[in-house]
């Protein structure tokens, strides 16, 4: 059964800060999304950063990124759902991923829920969850929601995910986060009337 907001099916949107195709991050962000649909029915839509790059690197304002991003960045801001995924790139996310997000409005992802992912060479860096991520969407006013999923190169065979303590992490994250999406999508679409 899909999942329904406001008469409408549930917009699930990831986003994979990968400079390279195939990518681990994008192999985790993708067991994510097919988490979410095998539970809400919801059809997700995979943004990479590795595609649309060269029709935004060079941009400094909304205005001048190519039609393709411009789309993408319309799916983001529109999302009830938003699954963001990137490698760690010099102890934080890759410049592209941020370059990207520069470009959505400051005020076009409040409430919206946020899953975090990440992918890094060990468990060291399993902290950009908490130390990159959060405090970049906290600016935009997001719910970075309370379980993320970072996992290390040893969780892949090429770019799929085999790992199953990754794998119960991931059912895991999307467990404890639809209850929290259901209600920011009521929330964010109106039908929430508080009485005060």
């Amino acid at each position: 059964m899909t999942a329904v907001v406001g008469g409408r099916p549930l917009r699930v949107v990831g986003v994979s800060g990968s400079l390279h195709e195939p990518s681990r991050t994008t192999g985790l962000v993708r067991a994510i999304l097919d988490e979410v649909a095998s539970r809400t029915g919801a059809e997700p839509t995979l943004i990479e950063v590795t595609a649309l790059g060269p029709g935004f690197a060079g941009a400094l304002r909304r205005d001048q990124v190519a039609p393709e991003v411009e789309e993408a960045l319309e799916l983001i801001e529109s999302a009830d759902l938003l699954v963001v995924g990137t490698p760690v790139y010099r102890a934080s996310f890759t410049g592209l991923f941020k370059h990207l997000f520069d470009f959505v409005g400051q005020y076009e992802l409040v409430g919206t829920p946020v899953l975090l992912a990440a992918t890094g060479g060990g468990e060291r860096h399993a902290l950009i969850l908490d130390h990159q991520l959060r405090p970049l969407f906290s600016f935009f006013q997001a719910l970075t929601l309370p379980v993320g999923v970072y996992a290390s190169d040893a969780d892949f065979t090429s770019d799929r995910l085999v790992s199953p303590d990754i794998r119960r992490r991931v059912a895991q994250a999307v467990d404890r986060s639809l209850p929290i999406v259901e209600q920011a999508s009521l929330v964010r679409s109106s039908e929430y009337v508080t009485t005060w």
